[in-house]
Order: C-alpha cells, then structure tokens, then sequence
C-alpha cells in the first residue's frame, strides 16, 4: 500500500492541518516522545456507497489479537492516515491497549476519495433510496467492514472531535443495527444560532472566512495566506464583507457565497441544524464539551438536551471539562493558558471515561458508572457527577443586576429612574479587539493564540471607553454557578441594528500568594454576542428604533464554577468583538454581506439598571 506520507498532499506535511489535527487528536503536542508504533496489518480500500461513489477507507488490525474485536470507526475530513502512526498518540492510548480495529475514512470530496465535498452536508431526503448523506455513508461503510474485515465481534463504535464528532452524530440519525456506540465531542449543532459560522445571527468572521478557505481551495487543506501578520489590520483595511468576494476570494469559494446568500435563519440554515433530525436515543452516545472551547460549545450541548427528553434507555451521556477545543484529546490537561487545575483532566477523560465508555458498549465490560453526567468544576477545580444535567434540583436562579457606580449586586435596583443607564459610543472603525494584539491567524503555521484566547486576561479590555463593566464587592463567601446561564440586557442605540457582547468574569484578588502574576487576573467564564435585528426572529430581522429600550436575551450557554471568597464577579458588555465576529454597520440594512463602507457609522449605546429596565446575568447558583 502507498505511504500517503511520501506524498506532499499528506496530511502529515501540510502545516495548516496541525491545530485540526491536533483538535482531533491525531498529532501530539510539540516535543511530545512518540510511544513505539503498535503492530497492526494495514489494509487500504476504496469503499463503494450506494450512489457507486468509493470512499477511501484504511483499516488497522491488531496483528496480536486476542479473540474477535470491535471497529473503532472515524470518518475525517482531514485526510486518513496512510501508516498506524497517528495510533501512537496520547488520545488513542488507553484505546490502542483495549484491542480494536481501528478504521479511518475520508469524506466525500476529500483527499483520496471520490465525489464532491459538501461542507456540512444536509440530511437526505429518506423517501430516494439513492440519495445520500453522511448518515448513509457511514452506514454504507459500516455494513461493508462487516462483511470484508476478518476478525471482529459484529460491534461497531464511533468516534470524532469537531468536524469528525459531526460526522459521529450524523451517523447516528440512522444507525447501522451494528453501531453499539458513539461519541460526537465538539460536535457542531447549528451553524447559525451557536456554532463555528454564526452565534445567534452574528457572523463569526475570521473563523468563518479562514475555514471555509481551507477546506474549499483545493480538495486536501490550503491555508489562506495573509500578508500581515496581525490579522486585525487585514480585516479592518479589507473593509465592507462585500470586499471578500470582490477583491479576495472571487466567488470561488462555496461556503463564503452561502453566507452571502443566506444571511438570516432560511431553509439552507435550518436544513443543516442537527436538532430537528435527532427523533431518537437510538445508539448509547458519550457528548462531550470544554468549557472554553473556541470553535463548538453550543453542538455538544445542544445535542445532547434534544436527545434527552428520547432516552428512555438511558444511554445519553454529557461531558463537560476545562478544554479548548478538543483538549481532551491532548497532552497538558493540567492547565489551559495561564489557568491551572491541579491534575491532568484530560487524561482522566480518556481513562476514566472515554475508554471505559466504550469498553462497555462494545466488549461488555464492567466499569461504566456515570448516572447521566459529569462535569469538572472549575474555580474548585473537581470533578462533579450529575444524575441530570443541568442539576436544576441542587440551584436556584438568583439574577446579578449591574447598578450605579460600576457596582454589580444581586440586589435589584428600586428606583424607576429613566436616567439611569451606562453608555459609550461604539465605532465599527475602531472596533474592540476580541484579544490582545497582533491577532494570528487561527491556523497559522508559526503559532496562534487563537487555541487559548477564551482564558485570556480579559484586563484589555477593562476600562476601554467603548466597553461597559460593572464588578461585585470581594465575595464574603464562596458562590458555585451550575447549569444555564442568561443575560437580560434593556438597551438602546442611536443606530437602526446592534451588537451586544457579553462577559461573566471571575477577577482574581489583587494579592494572590498563590500565583502573585495573577494578582487581579480577569478570566471569563461565559460569553456570547447577539446581533439585534434578530430581537424578535432570526428567520425574519427587523430595525430598530433610534434610541427605543428594548430587552435582548443572550444565551451564555452552561457553566461549572466556583467563584472563590474573595475573588469579585464581573460583566463586561460591548458592541465590538473583532474580527472574531464582523463590523455591524449600526445602520440597518438587508444583508450585511452586501453593506457599503458608507453603511457603517458610529452609535451611541445605552445599558439601562432601572427597576422596570433591570440589566442582569440570571445565574444557576448551587444551593445544595
């Protein structure tokens, strides 16, 4: 068989691929001792679908195997492996010593196999017995190891990070009989309203325009070539989203013209939303999540609560713990950035989770005990196990309202006072870094923060004029958050549309013996943007009125953590996040994709603390 390594479209040679690669778990960390190549037999095939497309497909076999073994089965669009080496890395290690046929296929359209690649393939519809999706691929792939590969005990599993995990969860809206087990980690759900393109109708703009290039350039992975180094110079002089095309990408790029296309909540998003499709706990399912995960937080989780109400077997689980996204996949889960959590997480995960999970479902074995979930506590830095999730019986909601004076208080306001509000002016030409400069590119090759940003030192951005924060006196006493969160957020603009970012910040004390270079860090634990012509429909954006209160609800998803005695709570709201999400014009127009740099002038926003306009995070606080 070819060694795809030999060739210069390997995945292993092409540097963009290393953060995707390492996300997924194919790659260690830099300087990380490679563990001896396991003995396997190699066995390259081009796998038929029912459309009479063939998939490149490779098996690896254990050459000492002890009796029949089940298929650990990925499907990439990455590239598969052409040797058992990405084996050797740390995320297959407890799953390498277990005993399985390790098998890696290549999507539709990439690399080694046939067809054409669509990103984030739609469901089929199931009344043509010809058409075909990821779901049908999978099972396609699925029926034919059984009836080709020697040596297996008929049970299959599945498995992926991000791209992969998607695939993982499409396989299971029509699961082959034989697949026993899966787990969709960083899953995307909704690539409009919480995932990789969009969050709640803003457009996630560097991640949006940097992947879309690399996955559509060329059939393997082509990184875009900024010719700055700093990101948010390029962004900003590139100017209106209608300049992508025009000067850049020159309608080349598919998944680009679809934003342009479909710039609100239409049939071509709500096609590819996973949620309307999951009818069914049908194959035992290990979700799971990281805390700070930069590119899909909301999948895994909104995954797993539409399963929920549909698992009467009880096999739906959830994961949550201190990860970037796909750490758990990695080397040095004992710290994220400059936050340290006292053991390695993510070796925990894949010992006493992910491969007791999968032992279990696919061999029989003893030792699977997660009633429904377990999540790691960050703050006290502990495991929790959960017999739901969100544990709604162990908190109340308590809302922290801001107040006068920077002050953030769970008690609410008293005085019907229509003065009383916090504003600044928000300029789309100075917009709010979304970290600290220069801004890498997200895969650049020389190194990115883009891995560890959502644990940065918020402090950058603290006291900016066009940035809001309100901080709670030093905590008399521990307060745990458990479970959703939301913001409640009265304002107005002097524009016709808006965004509203905001942040829940843990800020350390200011004399930390611990770690003295953390004295006043500023960490966030949740945060989110929502564009506001989408106040009322996502599907249908309406202006807004020149300086009318109106109140914007903004999901910031869940959390697990422990605000420590004598640490302050914080919120920061803004209405700039660049270029993580693009430049609102502030003037209302009927696609952004298509404004002129005319369109784009400064507002003046207002957030309002009154009785009857009371701003406020609602936090899931643990009572018991």
């Amino acid at each position: 068989m070819p060694d795809l390594r030999s060739k210069n479209k390997a995945f292993w040679i092409i540097p963009v691929l290393a953060a995707a690669l390492a996300a997924v778990g194919w790659v260690g960390a830099a300087g990380q001792t490679p563990a001896p190549l396991p003995e396997f037999t190699t066995t390259e095939a081009m796998v038929p679908m029912r459309d009479g497309v063939k998939l490149h497909t490779v098996v690896f076999t254990p050459k000492k195997a002890a009796g029949p073994l089940p298929f650990l089965f990925m499907r990439t669009p990455y590239g598969a492996p052409g040797s058992a080496r990405p084996l050797t890395a740390v995320s297959y290690r407890e799953l390498v010593d277990e005993g399985y046929i390790f098998v890696f296929q290549d999507i539709r359209g990439r690399f080694e196999s046939e067809g054409t690649f669509v990103m984030q393939r739609p469901p089929r519809d199931r009344r043509d017995p010809r058409a075909v999706d990821e779901s049908s691929d999978a099972y396609d792939t699925v029926a034919w190891l059984l009836a080709n590969v020697p040596g297996h005990n008929g049970r299959v599993g599945m498995r992926g990070v991000s791209y992969d995990g998607w695939l993982t969860a499409m396989a299971m809206l029509d699961p082959h009989p034989a697949l026993k087990a899966v787990s969709p980690q960083a899953s995307p759900a909704d690539m409009y309203l919480g995932d990789d393109f969009h969050h709640n109708g803003a457009f996630r703009l560097s991640y949006g325009f940097e992947y879309a290039a690399m996955m559509e350039t060329t059939k393997e992975s082509t990184n875009f070539r900024f010719d700055e180094y700093d990101t948010f110079e390029w962004y900003l002089r590139l100017g209106p989203l209608s300049m992508v095309n025009e000067k850049v990408l020159l309608g080349k790029i598919p998944t680009w013209n679809d934003y342009v296309a479909h710039p609100n909540y239409d049939a071509f998003w709500q096609k590819q939303a996973m949620a309307p499709y999951l009818t069914r706990a049908a194959v035992p399912a290990l979700h799971v999540a990281g805390w700070w995960d930069q590119e899909d937080f909301y999948g895994p989780q909104k995954i797993y609560e539409t399963l929920e109400p549909l698992d009467d077997r009880e096999v739906s689980f959830f994961v949550a713990g201190p990860w970037n996204h796909g750490g758990w996949m990695r080397p040095g889960g004992t710290a994220l950035g400059r936050i340290k959590f006292g053991s390695d997480t993510a070796d925990y995960f894949r010992k006493k989770i992910q491969a007791p999970f999968f032992a279990h479902y696919l061999k029989d074995k003893p030792g699977w005990d997660v009633p429904e979930a377990i999540t790691f506590e960050t703050g006290a830095n502990e495991w929790r196990v959960y017999d739901e999730w969100p544990p709604r019986k162990l908190t109340e909601d308590r809302p922290l309202y801001v107040r006068e004076d920077g002050r953030l208080s769970f008690e609410a306001p008293a005085a019907e006072d229509a003065a009383a509000f916090d504003g600044y002016v928000s300029d789309p030409a100075r917009p709010v870094p979304y970290r600290p400069r220069p801004i890498e590119a997200t895969y650049d090759p020389r190194g990115s923060g883009w891995g560890t940003w959502l644990v940065g030192d918020q402090r950058f951005a603290h006291l900016r004029p066009d940035v809001l924060s309100w901080e709670t006196e030093p905590l008399a006493e521990d307060v745990t958050i458990t479970g959703r969160l939301t913001a409640k957020l009265f304002a107005s603009t002097t524009g016709t549309d808006s965004d509203w970012v905001v942040k829940l910040i843990d800020v350390y004390p200011e004399d930390y013996p611990a770690e003295p270079s953390m004295g006043g860090y500023q960490l966030m634990i949740a945060n989110d943007v929502f564009r506001g012509r989408f106040r009322k429909s996502f599907e249908r954006p309406e202006a807004l009125v020149p300086g009318e209160v109106a109140e914007f609800t903004v999901d910031l998803h869940t959390a697990d953590h422990r605000f420590l005695k004598g640490h302050r709570i914080m919120v920061q709201v803004q209405s700039t996040w660049f270029p993580l999400i693009d430049r609102n014009p502030q003037t209302y127009v009927e696609n952004i994709f298509q404004a002129k740099a005319s369109d784009y002038r400064p507002a003046t926003q207002r957030v309002y603390r009154s009785k009857d306009r009371a701003t406020c995070i609602v936090l899931p606080v643990r009572v018991r």
